[in-house]
């Protein structure tokens, strides 16, 4: 073989390879959270207890799992509502969800915000 089709070669195998490696490590679909399973069904409040006595535990447990969460509405602002004034639920758009009313929320965990006190939780969908 000479020269020119040595360095034909090693760049097909370059760019096969790339190719095979951004296909399988680096682009990956989208979760649809709201086709996965829970990973765990909880109680607001519970939740937001086991962050405070042990926020690394608590992290381990829960971070990036599919969380529902049960508890009554205490705060709704456009597609942002607050389960029992402890667990953030982020939703896509706007619901049809109202203060003081008992609701379950599907969601991804994103971990504990120190600052406010809260869980939050996006990609949420209603599951009641």
């Amino acid at each position: 073989m000479n020269r020119r089709a040595v360095i034909i070669v090693i760049l097909l195998v370059v760019i096969i390879g790339g190719y095979f490696f951004y296909n399988s490590y680096l682009y990956k679909d989208a979760r649809n959270i709201a086709g996965e399973q829970p990973a765990f069904t909880v109680d607001a409040g519970q939740m937001l207890a086991e962050y405070e006595q042990g926020a690394e535990a608590a992290t381990a447990k829960y971070l990036n799992k599919t969380i529902a969460v049960q508890g009554r509405v205490t705060s709704v602002n456009d597609s942002v509502v607050i389960i029992d004034s402890a667990v953030f639920c982020a939703f896509a758009g706007k619901r049809e969800i109202y203060v003081d009313e008992a609701i379950t929320v599907k969601g991804r965990c994103i971990g504990y915000d120190e600052i406010f006190g809260e869980v939050k939780l996006d990609q949420c969908t209603l599951t009641n």
